[in-house]
């Protein structure tokens, strides 16, 4: 894997119209793996969407959705928030993953990781002045976590993220508990047929949130379960993935991170 500075040095390949690939970037001390694809029409700086990984890592399918975003005029990076502690593709078990792997994941290694995330695209073709954050699944509770932590943050879009849970010394807070904090506009997106997140944790998100008076709205897809968006799975639920991709995109223009379409021409 390149250690890159410069794009220049990005490992990546040209694919329709979009500039990809990996790189690493300093963080804490480490050198923080992260997948990267944004337009390849050198008219930048490109808005900034950091995308935060399902539970099972950087895999093809969050590859898949950057290059989307890249298409849609962003630049989108997904940095390896798990790699400190191991790698999500050595498990088989789901179960052995989430014990081994993710809970020892320490959510403020996590958010000080996407602040360096922020600032290494500022410095390689992102404008993050529009700077949005977006996460499914594990990463769509990071989403919430971080659209509390960065007052630079324009917009966050969480995809069924865990909204209540256990606390532990790694993961202190659920989004029920920040959100008196949010310092950005949070969608949240949800299925009614998610059993891990059910109508009432749902519904006690919606009464913090009132409450704490947020900018933030909850959609919930009556035919989706968890993972509605994940088109390599059988949870995939077209109509609500594309609705809630739509949405999604809406939501970043709304709140200032705005972007121009690659032409279709180029793809």
């Amino acid at each position: 894997m390149a250690t890159a500075h410069h794009t220049d040095q990005l490992h990546s390949l040209q694919t329709h119209g979009i500039h990809c690939g990996e790189t690493t970037i300093p963080s804490q001390g480490d050198e923080l793996p992260a997948y990267i694809a944004k337009p390849d029409q050198h008219t930048g700086p490109y808005p900034v969407v950091i995308v935060v990984q399902e539970i099972f890592g950087v895999h093809e399918h969050i590859q898949d959705i950057c290059r989307r975003l890249a298409k849609q005029g962003y630049l989108a990076i997904a940095p390896e928030l798990y790699f400190r502690q191991g790698d999500a593709k050595d498990y088989s078990n789901i179960n052995d993953l989430v014990n081994n792997l993710v809970k020892k994941v320490p959510d403020r290694q996590v958010l000080v990781d996407l602040d360096h995330t922020a600032h290494w695209a500022s410095r390689h073709g992102g404008d993050t002045k529009k700077l949005a954050i977006t996460g499914f699944c594990w990463g769509g509770r990071i989403a919430w976590l971080y659209a509390a932590h960065n007052p630079q943050l324009k917009a966050a879009v969480a995809w069924y993220g865990k909204l209540v849970g256990e606390k532990t010394l790694f993961l202190p807070k659920y989004p029920v508990d920040v959100a008196i904090d949010l310092c950005a506009p949070v969608l949240g997106l949800y299925g009614g047929k998610d059993t891990s997140i059910p109508a009432e944790h749902i519904e006690t998100m919606r009464q913090a949130l009132r409450a704490a008076n947020a900018d933030a709205e909850i959609i919930v897809y009556p035919e989706a379960g968890h993972a509605f968006n994940a088109d390599y799975r059988p949870s995939y639920h077209a109509e609500s993935a594309q609705d809630g991709w739509q949405r999604m995109l809406d939501w970043f223009t709304q709140h200032g991170v705005s972007a121009i379409p690659i032409p279709e021409e180029t793809q």
